[in-house]
């Protein structure tokens, strides 16, 4: 009975009737608007307790979440990017993929719990020890999740993949804004974390019919895990990459310290780390089903780059310039000394948000050895510099390396994903130059508007309203230099993709 009832699932979301671009422009649509939705949630949650609790608050939940991250990804399996990746028939796999997660889940949760003191000791912070046992004990919980929901990244069907995160990071947002009202502590962060995680623990039975059974199947687990260790690999790499500039910033510095480098992180790669991982939830699998040929690869590889480029610039370019006017208004002047690392990870979110296009080609394509390598570089490079330039720069010198750090991994990225696509070095050239000049005209504009318009010298209200306008001026000035440049370049049509895309969300 329950093969027959999964079998006519997978039959029923395979039957689509929709190409496979108009799949990934409308999946792209939905998590996009997740992305946005969560990043709102997140950005107010973040003004709201921020104004309430201390950055050192916040430096100890970096703490506990850092530690709850290492394990995580040292334990990686790969299993979801396999399944996602397999053109085959993946039923068969489920309930051994699902038995795996949760005796991993069980492990970390032991792992965890024991750790949690020598966590503590090694930061100087004997408060973080039942932080970080209660953040085990959610991941845990969170490995018994419906495994069915990997049908809907894999036959793109995002518009679920939106309902189930989006009513996890509302409870969230409502349960930690209540909480940091009445307790004013650290633990407001926790209690909001939790309730997300057991509310799409519960919504994941409700949004997919799949009901997963514990499986012995070894046989099985180790095919998946032929794909999967490459993922392992990656992952273990890109938390080295990710989080060893935290690690150095909590230990030798402080958590205070710690507290502002991550709230700098959140707030300036709050745009462009999201758009990063919207591309490769809604491309990988699309790369999975054209892997075979190039010239479509290419086509839809470069459609990507385009837009990356074309939002990733302008962003970066105005965190550079109003990240003190962003901080002293919404945030307050106790945050003031994140600014100069809200600017230098607003680069080097730019940075990442292009070289990581490579990533999704790369496992789509069959080659997540390729993903590995950038991650390896990476990995290296940020192990080398990242401690004497904490040393000689404090925070700032923390988020100098990570510009460094992925900066090298343009080494890799570039010539493997040409390799891939067969694409010229002018295809690239021309990616970048459209987007960087009518940025440039846009810094140019905020420059000018700051010099007479100046938020930070006006009371709250008008100090937001200022702000307000001078965003919305420049993202104007900038669609405005782009609209000018089709006339005299009509090579780079961007505003014809993103029509193109929007003519695909209308079909669905």
């Amino acid at each position: 009975m329950k093969k027959n009832e999964n079998q006519e699932v997978n039959k029923n979301l395979s039957k689509s009737g929709k190409t496979l671009t108009q799949k990934i422009a409308q999946g792209g649509f939905w998590i996009f608007s997740l992305k946005i939705a969560r990043k709102v949630f997140s950005l107010i949650r973040l003004i709201i307790i921020g104004r309430i609790l201390a950055p050192s608050d916040f430096g100890l939940m970096g703490v506990a979440l850092l530690t709850m991250s290492a394990i995580e990804t040292f334990s990686q399996t790969g299993y979801w990017a396999a399944l996602i990746q397999r053109k085959k028939e993946v039923n068969g796999y489920l309930d051994t993929a699902w038995t795996v997660l949760i005796i991993r889940g069980l492990l970390i949760f032991i792992i965890i719990y024991f750790a949690a003191p020598y966590v503590a000791l090694f930061f100087h912070t004997p408060q973080v020890t039942p932080i970080v046992q209660v953040l085990g004990l959610i991941t845990f919980l969170q490995a018994f999740s419906n495994i069915g929901i990997i049908f809907f990244h894999k036959e793109l069907e995002f518009s679920k993949v939106f309902i189930y995160h989006f009513v996890g990071t509302l409870t969230n947002f409502i349960i930690a804004v209540i909480a940091a009202i009445i307790l004013r502590s650290v633990w407001a962060l926790v209690f909001g974390l939790f309730a997300e995680k057991i509310v799409s623990l519960i919504i994941s039975y409700f949004i997919h019919p799949y009901r997963p059974r514990l499986s012995g199947d070894i046989e099985k687990a180790k095919e998946l895990f032929g794909f999967g260790r490459w993922i392992l690999g990656s992952s273990a790499l890109v938390f080295i990459g990710e989080h060893i500039d935290d690690i150095f910033v909590g230990k030798v510095l402080s958590a205070t310290a710690l507290g502002f480098y991550q709230m700098g992180y959140r707030i300036s790669n709050m745009l462009e780390t999201e758009i990063t991982q919207v591309i490769s939830s809604v491309t990988f699998p699309g790369y999975a089903k054209i892997q075979d040929k190039q010239t479509s690869l290419q086509k839809a590889y470069f459609k990507i780059m385009r837009l990356t480029a074309a939002i990733s610039i302008p962003i970066a370019a105005g965190i550079v310039l109003l990240a003190p006017e962003f901080t002293g208004i919404f945030l307050g002047q106790k945050w003031m000394p994140m600014v100069p690392v809200m600017q230098l990870l607003a680069i080097a979110g730019l940075i990442k948000s292009i070289v990581s296009t490579g990533s999704p080609l790369f496992n789509g394509s069959g080659y997540p050895n390729y993903e590995f390598y950038m991650q390896l570089v990476r990995g290296l490079v940020i192990i080398v510099v990242i401690y004497p330039l904490i040393a000689m720069m404090g925070i700032s010198g923390a988020a100098l390396g990570v510009i460094i750090s992925i900066i090298g991994m343009t080494v890799i990225w570039y010539p493997l994903s040409q390799k891939i696509t067969g694409a010229s070095g002018h295809q690239y050239l021309n990616t970048f130059w459209p987007p960087l000049l009518c940025s440039l005209l846009m810094a140019g504009s905020i420059y000018i508007m700051k010099l007479y318009w100046n938020p930070l010298e006006q009371s709250l209200f008008p100090a937001i309203l200022g702000f307000i306008i001078i965003v919305l001026m420049s993202i104007l000035i900038y669609f405005a230099a782009l609209f000018i440049l089709k006339k005299y370049y009509p090579a780079y049509d961007l505003l014809g993709e993103v029509r193109f895309l929007y003519q695909s969300l209308l079909n669905r």
